[in-house]
């Protein structure tokens, strides 16, 4: 029987852990899951190293809102990099686009030298490129690992024959991972349809934190105003469902 590989997208310690328990392979560790993902921080890092078994691979974004970033945001960037390295991340997971959505090949070449032999994975930035076929015919160049897309559409259902066209295309020098919207529900049909080998999921179970419950009035974020006594944490049974099937 085929065994496909399962990530599980997450945004704490505490996720990491949950993945692991449901039968993650590997998890994808970033911080601000709200806005797509961004950098973790090194404490995160440790500590998932030191808690759980899984390779983690690190997310590299210094900022929400696209991926043209400014001289300061870059550096910020390559230090994170450095650090996450430094303290055991398996992989980074990044993405530099110039200002007309092509790749900016300079930067992601200085990334790539930089992760070594490292995994190296381009993450959903390619989703917004003009040419998908020589944006990844330019990661392969570069050396790039992995790329994480839902075939440039809001989610992997409505991007499969897309993801299918990638993987034919990439005939096995870059691996195409499918990451977005992957559910229970809808799985056996993405991997039917692009011919996947793992997928990238993410499904959240609330909890919550009594601390704020003496002043409801109060809000420590912004204007969407988000409740201050709940929070996420991943489903490690809904993750076990989806080894289970996988």
């Amino acid at each position: 029987m085929k065994r496909y590989l399962l990530e599980v997208c997450c945004g704490s310690v505490e996720d990491v852990l949950q993945a692991e328990r449901g039968g993650a392979d590997r998890v994808e560790l970033n911080t601000g899951l709200f806005h797509g993902g961004l950098t973790p921080s090194v404490g995160e890092l440790i500590t998932a190293k030191k808690l759980s078994k899984l390779p983690v691979m690190t997310m590299v974004r210094p900022r929400q809102g696209g991926f043209l970033y400014t001289d300061a945001e870059y550096q910020t960037a390559l230090a994170d990099a450095e650090a996450l390295l430094a303290n055991g991340a398996d992989g980074l997971v990044f993405g530099f686009l110039n200002a007309d959505g092509t790749l900016d090949e300079a930067r992601t070449k200085q990334l790539a030298r930089l992760a070594g032999n490292r995994t190296k994975v381009f993450h959903r930035a390619i989703d917004v490129v003009g040419d998908w076929k020589a944006t990844l015919g330019k990661l392969i160049d570069i050396g790039i690992d992995r790329v994480l897309t839902s075939g440039q559409a809001p989610d992997c259902y409505y991007g499969a024959e897309v993801i299918r066209q990638m993987i034919e295309f990439a005939q096995g020098a870059i691996e195409i991972l499918p990451g977005g919207g992957v559910t229970l529900r809808n799985m056996d049909r993405i991997i039917g349809i692009t011919g996947c080998t793992a997928i990238h999921v993410a499904k959240f179970r609330q909890y919550t934190d009594p601390s704020t419950a003496g002043n409801p009035e109060i809000y420590y974020g912004g204007a969407l105003y988000p409740p201050e006594d709940r929070y996420d944490v991943i489903d490690g049974d809904y993750v076990a469902a989806v080894r289970a099937r996988l």
